[in-house]
This record gives structure tokens, sequence and C-alpha cells, in this order.
């Protein structure tokens, strides 16, 4: 046949026709501790390419929740990636407490498969996230999640030809999403730049080296985190010095926040609790996609990042302060500058945008005291000297401690100092568990054998607790503390605000679905966050993730079928 014009021009329109059934790329992203309505009250500060393209131009779900209790960021992020329950994915919290090596467990550590990079383990001495802290492994690999991610079963789906990356400073929040099957980098505070496992690769692809080179940390020494704008355009512009504020060393809790030198301790944690860290992921977000050609294959690839810093800073200033403000301004720039780049390189006609969040916030108690509101902290190891307590260890003629250790939500028994006295655990978790329901702060605590035996109330709150409940990786009391009261503590740093809880402030985030053939619409019936590894399954015709409990977005299939 000669190829005339109109013959190739034709068959253009039909290779575009064929390519436009599925988006050349998905990019995943999740901004860690964005409540849902964080995005109603800052929209005036964002521009229309970043945030403001999401809200306009896509399918924004307003009452989209998590149905677990635990709401951390290990758990969040891998119940988006896997559509599915802490129960049945197994990614419990950030910490868990193994009974049998009678010791903590970091989420995604596994000895078998160390880090690249040199020196790039975590600093315990100076690492102000205790559950990195906690963590005798340097190794990082995915095998403690228990279902298959959406990443998976796109990898399954076509033989391994797409390729499937994932990008945040938090390794947890990076190879969850990117699953058994994709590439996750993150953020070393330790060796200052990106790195991975040897689970992902034996050695770096030099691209990897050259970006770590050429983007060399140091360049922010001496420098600081200043205001974007002028404080009087800020809801909380009076920059006041509130004594709930976390006062790190060196880093002050009114701006600007000084980075120091380059060898101060806590040079990188700075950058990690300011803008610069959702800025630098970003960046080798963007790296990611042109030196793999992402969004260039005849199948659909994969590239989720999750953007660190919110979470970071809701800790440390709380999610009402100016720095909250401040930083989502900045991260609202960053999204902007991100999608200007993926509609460069792919197109964002080509390119499915999913945003949603791993957990919501709650408000620092001394911002909620201040106008009345009752808030406050929760000390655990008040539990040993609770005059009920002392009278039951009495009883039961224990001399020492009843409570062996406490990884929040959980408290553990001392289960030596049980079995001298001759009580069995499952009656001593079950009457524990009915003294702490009488404590001051406390909503219910719940037994490790009556969760087992499903010997528990039937009500909203306790069907997130259940959710939560893995049995081998779950503690033997869980408590609900009540709306409002927190514990605090991250290993001797009292922080601003502590998320984990399943009232509504930390499970409340957003869904959007944007970009490729989507128009935009706001739904207000309540959603949850399992149902987007489902959605996301169904807009490719592809299996589901293994132990995925939701269901494809109605409002979004029926805008891809049209």
């Amino acid at each position: 046949m000669k190829w005339t014009p109109i013959v190739a021009a034709l068959s253009v329109c039909l290779v575009n026709q064929v390519d436009a059934k599925e988006p050349k790329l998905i990019l995943q992203i999740t901004v860690d501790q964005l409540r849902a309505d964080l995005l109603n009250r800052y929209q005036h500060h964002f521009t229309d390419e970043g945030f403001n393209y999401l809200i306009d131009e896509g399918v924004y779900y307003t009452e989209a929740h998590h149905q677990h209790a635990i709401t951390e960021t290990v758990v969040g992020h891998t119940t988006l990636a896997t559509g599915a329950h802490p129960s049945s994915h197994g990614m419990v919290s950030n910490l868990w407490f193994d009974k049998q090596l009678q010791q903590p467990i970091y989420n995604v550590q596994d000895k078998t498969h160390p880090l690249i990079s040199a020196n790039a383990a975590v600093d315990a001495e100076n690492e102000i996230d205790p559950t990195q802290k906690a963590s005798k492994v340097e190794g990082r690999s995915p095998k403690n999640i228990l279902a298959t991610t959406f990443s998976d079963e796109l990898t399954a789906s076509n033989n391994g030809k797409s390729k499937v990356f994932a990008v945040s400073v938090k390794d947890r929040a990076a190879i969850t999403l990117a699953g058994h099957t994709g590439k996750a980098f993150w953020f070393s505070k330790s060796a200052g730049e990106f790195v991975s496992s040897q689970y992902y690769f034996d050695q770096y692809p030099q691209w990897v080296n050259e970006f770590n080179q050429q983007n060399d940390i140091a360049k922010y020494a001496d420098t600081s985190w200043t205001l974007s704008k002028e404080s009087t355009e800020y809801l909380f512009g009076d920059n006041a010095a509130h004594d709930w504020k976390t006062k790190l060393p060196g880093y002050g809790i009114t701006f600007p926040h000084q980075f120091g030198k380059r060898d101060n301790p806590y040079f990188s944690t700075f950058l990690t609790v300011s803008p610069v860290g959702d800025e630098m992921t970003a960046n080798f977000a963007k790296s990611v996609i042109e030196h793999n050609q992402l969004g260039q294959n005849k199948v659909t690839d994969y590239l989720s990042v999750s953007f660190s810093s919110t979470d970071y800073v809701g800790h440390i200033f709380g999610p009402s302060s100016l720095e909250a403000e401040d930083n989502l301004l900045r991260l609202d720039r960053t999204l902007a500058s991100l999608f200007s780049y993926v509609d460069d390189k792919v197109g964002l006609d080509n390119t499915l945008i999913v945003l949603s969040a791993d957990h919501g916030a709650p408000e620092a108690p001394g911002y909620l005291t201040q106008f009345g509101t009752k808030a406050t902290h929760f000390d655990l190891a008040s539990l040993e000297k609770q005059q009920d307590i002392v009278k039951l260890k009495k009883g039961w003629k224990i001399s020492g401690n009843l409570f062996s250790n406490a990884w929040q939500p959980y408290v553990n028994l001392d289960h030596d100092a049980l079995k001298k006295s001759g009580i069995k655990l499952k009656d001593a978790t079950s009457v524990v568990a009915n003294v702490l329901n009488n404590v001051a702060g406390i909503h219910r605590a719940y037994s490790y054998h009556h969760l087992l035996e499903g010997a528990v109330p039937k009500d909203e709150i306790t069907q997130k607790v259940i959710n939560s409940f893995y049995p081998s990786r779950s503690g033997d009391i869980y408590i609900v503390f009540e709306p409002n009261v927190f514990v605090a503590d991250f290993d001797g740093l009292n922080v601003a605000s502590v998320h984990g809880s399943p009232w509504r402030y930390d499970t409340h985030v957003p869904i959007i679905f944007a970009g490729f053939k989507l128009d935009g619409q706001q739904i207000e019936r309540p959603v949850a966050t399992v149902d987007v590894a489902t959605t996301l399954s169904a807009i490719l015709g592809i299996n589901a993730p293994s132990s995925a409990a939701g269901f494809p977005l109605k409002e979004v299939i029926k805008q891809f079928n049209d």
C-alpha cells in the first residue's frame, strides 16, 4: 500500500484511539498527614496548576476515610497500595512487638537485603522518628506486606512490561507503594541522598549516582526556611512562639528556621521538617521519569510519589500553625512544577493522577485549649501506678511491673510475671482491659483474646479496631483513647501533634482522581481509602490486589466508560 499523507494521518488517529483507552502513566500522589479539610482551609493560597488543578479538574471525594483504627504512615500507605485492611495486609503499625523474638519490628526491615549506599542506615543517636530508631536492622524490603499491591497486579497483568517506581523521603512510604515488584527509593538522612536496598538493585543505575552528586544537600547549609509571602497574608501569620511547638535544638519555633551547618547532626532532619524535603522528592521523581522514560511504553507505567514534609511539620508544629500553612503553600508549587514536567514529558491527558493521604491529623492540645476545647496528653507510664492496677498486682502477688512494654496503641503484659503467679494470659488480658476501661482518658481497652474470638461490641470504632488486628503482630491489650487525648512522647521528644487514632480527624483524607479522560466533579458521599486500588485495577481491567476489600468508585469508572 502506498504511504500517503492521508493514510499516515488516519494511522496516527487509529493509534491514538488505541492508546487513549488506557493512561500511559499512573501518577499516585500521597501527602503524608493531609487531613481533608486542610485543602479547603488553605485553597486561597493555591495556584491553578497545583492542588486547584486536582480540585477543579478531578473527581474529588470530600468524604473519604480510612476504615482502620491505627492511622499511621505504613498502615495508610499499604492500605492505599493494596485496597486491603491491615487485618489482611499485615502492616498493622509503624512498629510492632514480636513476642517470639522479644523485640520491636520496624515495618519494612529486612536483614537479608541491606542498603546499597554506605553509611545510609538510621543514625539512632540523632533520628527523631522513634519507630526508625527502634529498628536494629539496616536492610529494607516489602517482605512484611502480606498482600499484593495494585503495582504488583499491574506488573503481573502484562508479563512485567510496565515500569513501576516509588519515591519518598520515608522508606516505608516508598516501599509499600512500589509493592513486591517495583523499585523503591527514599531519602537517607544519614547519607544525605536518595537510597535503595539490595532487594531492588545490586548496584545503583548510573542516573541515581548522578542525581545524588548533582543534588548535594550541602547547598542548603547556612540557609533557612523563610515565608513565601508577607506574614499578613497567612491565616496564622502572627508567627507566635506557642509553647506547644516542639523545640528542635537549633531550629527554633518561629520563622525563619535555620538549617545550620552541614556538619550539624540534625541538618538533614531540618531539611525534611521543611518544604525542602518535598522539593527534593519531586526532583528525584522527575529524574525517575526522565531516565526510565516513564509514559513512553506501550503499556501503562506507574510512579508513586509520597510527600512527607506535611507529616514532619505537623508533628513538630501542629497542623494549625504558620509552618504547616506555608509548607502546604510550598507543596502546592512543588506539585504544579511536577505536573508541568509530567505534561511536558508524557502529557497530562495521557496521565491518570490519584491523590490521597495516609492519615489525617489531630490538632495540638495547646491549640485547642486556648479556645476552651478540652484536650490533653496521656502518660502511658502512669498505667502502672493506677490504683486499681496496684490492687490487681497485689492480689496476683506481682511485686514488679505488670506491663512489660507499650507500643502505641498496644500495651503488653509481663508474661513471665503472670506465669510465676499462676495467672493465665487470657484471663489476665481480659481483667486488665476491664480495669483500663475505667481509667480517665481511655475510651475503650480491648484484650487480644477478645479480639481474636470476636467477643467485642459491634460499633464503628470497634470495627476499625478489628480491621487493624493481625494476631501475630498485635499486642496484649489495644487502647483507644478518648478524642483529643494523645500520647505525645516520641522516645523522649514531646511533639505538638500525634496521629494514630480511629477518630475522624485521623481518618478523614481526600481522594482525587484527575487527568486523562476525567472532568471535574465533587462527590460528597462516603467512600473509603480501600477503594483506591480497586478503582485503579478496574480502570485498567486487571486483577484487583489479592486481599482488596474496596470497590471501584462508580463516578470515576462511569467517566472512563462514557
